[in-house]
């Protein structure tokens, strides 16, 4: 392994707007988030510890290959020589947040090893495919979609089924308003959670809700995000923050429903989910973020943008 591939950093992603909706197929908007990194490298003291969540991860990939169900060429052999050299992968991505920590991992380690060399980026379908089946090994499922944001460092728009490519992020004037992180300092799980809202999807009237009010006003928000109108974006961000606030329930940290229930009635900001909920970090949005900070004084925020 070169120092150049050794060194190559790969960053979180954040959804901006999608979660759980995407699953029937609404839009989603995802984007890389450079605060967090993490990259392949070997310990700095020369041991050659073993890692074990890469050592597990290789298991998973021989697995596939011995089974014929690996869909590209993957340099095995490698990957298994350098783990036993003490490679591991150097991250500051916290886990558990919904900020794509695996992705990451499976977007560093295809760029390593994959030996068929899916030149044509553009190929965003294939390379989908291909990170979904990698990454499956850490949530039972997945949708390929946190690897390759990593491995393109570009945002991702899905406009639904199948249908997904780059898209550029407009420039904001920037002013008093803005979108922020709030961190809950929690980590979850994600399958769990996914779990469930696949459950109560099968509720013929939960999954109607979802199909005629969800999926609407999150795609409103993309919309209303990517042709920079505020106005409606604080609208529609608060008819999604009151929709989560009443169906999601179960996803949103039980501290944090007062502070969530707060931000709808004074309209001082609105919160959503940032990923499956649980923890990890809750998205806002605001018109007077200097405000929030006061408002909000005792919670860790993180202004994503300003508008």
């Amino acid at each position: 392994m070169t120092q150049n591939n050794i060194e190559k950093k790969f960053y979180s992603k954040i959804i901006l707007f999608g979660e759980y909706s995407v699953i029937q197929n609404s839009m989603a908007l995802l984007i890389p988030y450079s605060l967090f990194e993490g990259k392949l490298t070997f310990r700095r003291d020369n041991t050659t510890t073993i890692d074990p969540e890469l050592k597990a991860f290789s298991l998973y990939i021989k697995q596939l290959i011995d089974n014929n169900q690996l869909s590209f060429l993957f340099d095995l052999t490698s990957l298994e020589f350098d783990i036993s050299q003490g490679l591991f992968f150097d991250s500051t991505i916290p886990q558990g947040y919904g900020v794509g920590s695996s992705g990451a991992l499976v977007a560093a380690i295809f760029d390593r090893y994959e030996q068929e060399t899916v030149e044509n980026k553009a190929d965003i379908k294939k390379l989908k495919s291909i990170f979904a089946q990698m990454e499956s090994h850490f949530h039972g499922s997945s949708s390929g979609v946190d690897p390759l944001i990593s491995y393109l460092n570009s945002p991702i728009l899905i406009k639904g089924k199948n249908q997904l490519g780059s898209v550029s992020i407009p420039k904001f004037t920037k002013g008093k308003g803005g979108i922020f992180l709030l961190n809950t300092k929690r980590s979850r799980k994600t399958e769990p959670l996914v779990n469930l809202f696949l459950e109560k999807s099968r509720n013929e009237s939960y999954f109607n809700l979802c199909e005629d009010v969800l999926k609407p006003i999150t795609n409103h928000c993309i919309d209303n995000f990517l042709n920079v109108d505020i106005d409606l974006l604080l609208k529609n961000f608060k008819l999604l923050s009151a929709f989560q606030h009443e169906h999601f329930s179960p996803m949103i940290p039980k501290l944090y429903r007062e502070v969530w229930s707060e931000g709808l009635a004074t309209n001082n900001y609105s919160l959503k989910l940032c990923g499956a909920g649980g923890g990890g970090f809750l998205m806002g949005i605001t018109d007077d973020f200097q405000k929030v900070k006061r408002v909000l004084a005792a919670h860790e925020l993180r202004l994503l943008l300003s508008f």
